[in-house]
């Protein structure tokens, strides 16, 4: 089958179940593979070496489409399959604008349009891609392969509340404005062992700073959509520079993290399990397979929101 992704998460879950797509998104950055592929999709936002406030700004400039499909590409690669998604506007082309160009296309290709908006339903995904391809088997046996990582982070997390409770946490996937992550994110920090209250039940909203302070939070999580953890530590000492950042009960206590949102959080794809086991490992540090110091995706900020030294790792690995 001849599939074409226009959602990085759909192309991992793709390449996982050992599908290569005839075309991606120029968002396809993972596996390494996806970047060689031929591109159906383009932006006029430039993300490159700026900062949250200006992107956000691009963002709230646009008249029209954010993105573009080019849809002469496209038909030359005559695929059977578009897989998209229709959870956020702002993430990728429009479900909608999709399969418009899928109907201009002859012969048309199915379109599968994929929504998720709990941690359930991105695992769901899974089957409903791999079904969608041909590839039923193979994500039975990876779903399997994820829910039993999925139940050995439980398990440490049941231990671990016990032993500590369950720390306030606010997970933002962006900085300037703060946006709270909603959607799957909510779920995670309840199978975290964190109190997910912070969380919106639904999709991510933007907060004021105020609000943060007032929630006071035990452990915060910072995982810019689209940055990686150094472009997410240059985000964190952009939020330190609000009043109070400094006050927060995560920062006093060693436990504010800029995360590789890019490849965990944001991308409701398998690696959605990853992302788990990072939460859980910043929300209870000592009861962790993988403590945060030993996560290359995960940066422990200090005070004035820069990179902090990582204190030593326990041999045990936690």
């Amino acid at each position: 089958m001849r599939v074409a992704s226009l959602l990085p998460s759909a192309t991992e879950t793709l390449f996982a179940l050992g599908v290569e797509p005839v075309g991606t998104s120029h968002s396809c950055d993972h596996p390494p593979a996806a970047r060689e592929l031929p591109t159906l999709t383009s932006t006029f936002v430039e993300h490159e070496d700026r900062s949250a406030s200006d992107i956000d700004d691009q963002m709230r400039d646009v008249d029209g489409a954010v993105y573009d499909l080019d849809e002469d590409r496209l038909a030359g690669l005559e695929p059977d399959l578009l897989v998209t998604q229709a959870t956020c506007d702002v993430c990728a082309v429009d479900a909608s604008e999709v399969r418009a160009a899928a109907e201009r296309l002859d012969p048309a290709p199915d379109v599968l349009a994929l929504d998720p908006h709990s941690f359930d339903d991105a695992l769901d995904d899974v089957r409903r891609i791999g079904e969608a391809v041909g590839e039923a088997d193979a994500a039975g046996a990876l779903l399997a392969d994820l829910r039993g990582r999925v139940g050995a982070v439980r398990e440490r997390a049941e231990r671990a509340v016990a032993d500590e409770g369950r720390p306030r946490t606010a997970v933002l996937d962006w900085t300037d404005p703060a946006i709270r992550a909603g959607h799957w994110v909510r779920d995670m920090v309840e199978l975290a062992g964190g109190d997910p209250s912070f969380q919106p039940d639904g999709p991510s909203e933007p907060v004021a700073f105020e609000d943060v302070r007032a929630a006071d939070p035990e452990a915060l999580v910072v995982a810019p959509c689209g940055f990686d953890r150094d472009r997410a530590v240059d985000a964190v000492g952009e939020l330190a520079e609000r009043p109070g950042f400094d006050d927060l009960r995560a920062v006093r206590r060693d436990r504010a993290y800029a995360v590789d949102g890019n490849g965990l959080f944001n991308r409701p794809s398998h690696r959605l399990v990853d992302s788990l086991e990072a939460l859980f490992g910043c929300l209870h540090p000592d009861h962790a397979a993988t403590p945060p110091a030993a996560n290359d995706r995960v940066a422990r900020v200090s005070r004035d929101g820069g990179e902090a030294a990582s204190p030593s790792v326990r041999a045990d690995g936690g």
